[in-house]
């Protein structure tokens, strides 16, 4: 006899036999696009990197897009690097200075930081003991918070007399040395000293003079977002 369709036990609304497995599928696919995203995403995130200093770097008397800053961004970027480079310039800052708004740099929350302090300290004749122990403690605390740092030495200038020359240009080797960062030894090189490369105070870099510091420093810049290390 016939089974009455009545009796038949009922069939659930849209479903079937492939159901589950359809669901489980369904959710793998997605957990899958999600991590495809994920990938991609963190692929095409740009290394942060804040430049820390004073006028040199602040872009003194000259437009922001011609700053070091923006040419280094420029520059790194031409060589395939995905980098977004800030300006935390102050013009007139010693390394006093540039230790005490630190905590705002790190806000920018930058992967890595090149530290281009002093040269205000040596025109004011401040003591070569203070200038030392202030970047000791500013790349201390970078170091600390994970950074990468690249370490752009000064000189001081030749009118404070030997002793006071002496004292100050070796503080940047030491403490490069000490906490083996990447180092430039004198960040105007090439440029301090040459009028076509200056602004008319003959301190401050045109943005020729720009052009030729980015030059020099770009081959410690690459290595500092690639995120090598001494």
């Amino acid at each position: 006899m016939p089974v009455l369709s009545w009796l038949r036990p009922p069939r659930r609304q849209g479903s079937s036999r492939y159901g589950a497995a359809g669901r489980v599928i369904n959710v793998g696919v997605l957990l899958l696009a999600l991590a495809i995203g994920s990938a991609r995403a963190t692929e095409t995130a740009p290394v942060v990197v804040a430049v820390l200093g004073d006028s040199l770097v602040a872009g003194y008397n000259i437009a922001a897009e011609e700053a070091f800053p923006a040419r280094l961004e420029a520059a790194l970027r031409a060589r395939g690097h995905q980098v977004r480079v800030l300006n935390a310039g102050v013009s007139g800052d010693t390394t006093a200075g540039g230790l005490a708004r630190l905590d705002w740099t790190l806000s920018d929350r930058p992967d890595a930081v090149i530290v281009e302090l002093g040269a205000n300290d040596g025109l004011r004749g401040l003591d070569p003991e203070r200038t030392r122990a202030n970047l000791d403690t500013l790349v201390t605390r970078l170091k600390g918070a994970g950074k990468k740092v690249l370490l752009a030495g000064m000189q001081a200038p030749p009118n404070m007399g030997r002793d006071y020359a002496e004292a100050f240009n070796a503080i940047y080797p030491a403490l490069a040395a000490k906490h083996q960062v990447l180092f430039d030894p004198f960040f105007l090189e090439g440029v301090a000293g040459v009028p076509a490369l200056n602004l008319s105070d003959g301190i401050h870099p045109n943005p020729a003079g720009v052009d030729v510091m980015v030059a020099r420093l770009l081959p410690l810049a690459e290595k500092l977002v690639e995120g090598q290390q001494p």
